[in-house]
Parts: C-alpha cells; structure tokens; sequence
C-alpha cells in the first residue's frame, strides 16, 4: 500500500533513509538524518503541497518518495525533483516503480511539467531504474559530489510530466 507519510512514520523512514547514507555513495549526505528531521520535512512538504509518501507493507515501511522544487524561485515552479528509497533488498519487486509514478500522478495534478532524478554516478541501478521509467540523461556534473574520500558524479535524468 502507497500513502501519504506521517509523523509516525519518521522513525521507520529515517532508518531507511540512514541505511543508504551511512553505507553507500547513492547520497552524497554523510549525516544521518533524525525522525523530528524527518518529520518536519513531511510538514514542510504539505505545506508547499509536495507528496511525502511511503510503502507499506505488513504494517512496515518499506519506501519512501518525496519531491520538491528543484530549485528555489519562480521560474523554476514547474520543475521537481523526487527522493526515492527502499529498504535494502527490496528492489526488482514493483515497489519503487508505484511509490515513482505515485509522486509523478501527485506531481503532474499539482501542475509540474517536469521531474529531475539526481542519481549518483556510482548507483548504476538508480540510473537504470529511472531509464526503465522514462527518465532520459540531461547532464553529468563530474566530481559534484564527495564521500568516503573521493569524488563522486552527479548525473541528472529529467522526465516530462
């Protein structure tokens, strides 16, 4: 089941989330991120009308997705770019694709005219994944990025909503 997150939820999505941060490079973020952090970015979310949202299943969060304004400004209104994660192992199962097209439905309905996927250049499957849902490669950014001592691209995939 796909629905909005709450802020009963921030501890199950904050270990999620701190999964990837602590042991991979496909989030350039080296801090953990707390449950308040967590729920106050699902606050923040639905107050700007962004979707938060989370998987669940057997009473267990097992993804998450998210997006926001990729960048700050009215010009850039009708751009977003979306967070998306699942727990280890979960992937190859449908999960991540509904929790995508979810926000993407949520994104489209609130006016968005496109979605940005910034995927580390060392999460090959990130970058397949998003291929497989439409996503094209608009940019590598060489080096933006650095964890675990080295540096680390950026590439950008956007999708038209």
């Amino acid at each position: 089941m796909i629905r909005p997150a709450c802020a009963e939820d921030a501890p199950a999505i904050a270990a999620l989330m701190n999964h990837w941060i602590e042991n991979t490079a496909v989030t350039f973020s080296p801090v953990p991120k707390s449950p308040e952090e967590i729920s106050a970015t699902i606050a923040a979310k639905a107050q700007l009308g962004h979707a938060f949202l989370v998987a669940v299943e057997g009473g267990r969060v097992i993804g998450q997705a998210s997006y926001g304004q990729f960048r700050g400004g009215k010009g850039y209104a009708t751009c977003m770019e979306h967070s998306i994660s699942l727990l280890p192992g979960l992937s190859g199962h449908g999960t991540g694709r509904r929790l995508l097209e979810a926000v993407e439905d949520h994104a489209r309905a609130a006016g968005a005219h496109q979605m940005i996927a910034a995927v580390s250049g060392e999460n090959p499957a990130g970058r397949a994944f998003h291929e497989r849902m439409g996503y094209r490669l608009t940019a590598t950014i060489p080096e933006a990025g650095f964890k675990f001592g080295r540096f680390i691209d950026l590439l950008l995939l956007a999708k038209f909503l």
